[in-house]
């Protein structure tokens, strides 16, 4: 499991207000002295903690994202079929999508474009999700005897991708009828089902 960040209750109390504002206005317009007005702590004890706007929003998308990657790791662990946990990452898509996670990474990934310093940041959390993705893979590899020309690593990258996308169009308030998005990604588990219980029945 990733080891958990452990921060003072003025630190989680500025964590808390700055996750609200970002979903409230987008990294454009985040501001740490509404930060501290929301927070109820002088603008000093945003500096103190975290140095500067960039990493305040770099610890808040921390914060989150090491609590999501120990609960896909919970998931992954629990031996359930592959299949099983794809459905349950579509389910987790939207958990994360009504939290305001995903629309924080986005934000930063989309901020990671123009300043280095943030892209480096996102990728090494980004990096987590596809460690996890590619052990994923590996299993998988074992249970049908082979991936076809793919490496786990790839598979891992094609799992991850997918949900990437679903999300910048979901997030751009694209609907399913336009981008069927939620109904592909659930039925790649279809797929998936497929390929677990005919590699099943010819062991």
């Amino acid at each position: 499991m990733t080891q958990r960040i452990v921060r003072t209750d003025t630190a989680n109390s500025i964590l808390a207000a700055a996750k609200q504002v970002l979903l409230e206005v987008g990294y454009a317009r985040f501001s740490t002295r509404i930060i501290a007005e929301r927070a109820g702590v002088p603008l000093s004890q945003i500096h103190y903690h975290f140095g500067s706007k960039q990493r305040l929003v770099l610890a808040v998308l921390e914060v989150e994202n090491q609590r999501l990657l120990d609960r896909q790791e919970r998931m992954f662990e629990s031996g359930i079929p592959i299949w099983m946990q794809w459905e349950r990452a579509c389910d987790f898509l939207d958990e994360d999508l009504a939290s305001g996670y995903v629309r924080v990474l986005h934000e930063m990934i989309a901020a990671g474009w123009s300043d280095r310093e943030i892209a480096e940041a996102v990728w090494g959390q980004l990096q987590g999700w596809q460690r996890i993705l590619a052990s994923v893979a590996e299993r998988a590899e074992r249970q049908l005897g082979g991936l076809g020309p793919f490496t786990a690593a790839e598979v891992g990258a094609l799992a991850g991708l997918p949900f990437i996308g679903a999300e910048a169009y979901i997030l751009l308030g694209v609907g399913e009828s336009d981008i069927p998005a939620r109904s592909a990604l659930r039925k790649v588990g279809q797929v998936i089902r497929a390929l677990e219980e005919g590699a099943h029945d010819e062991g």
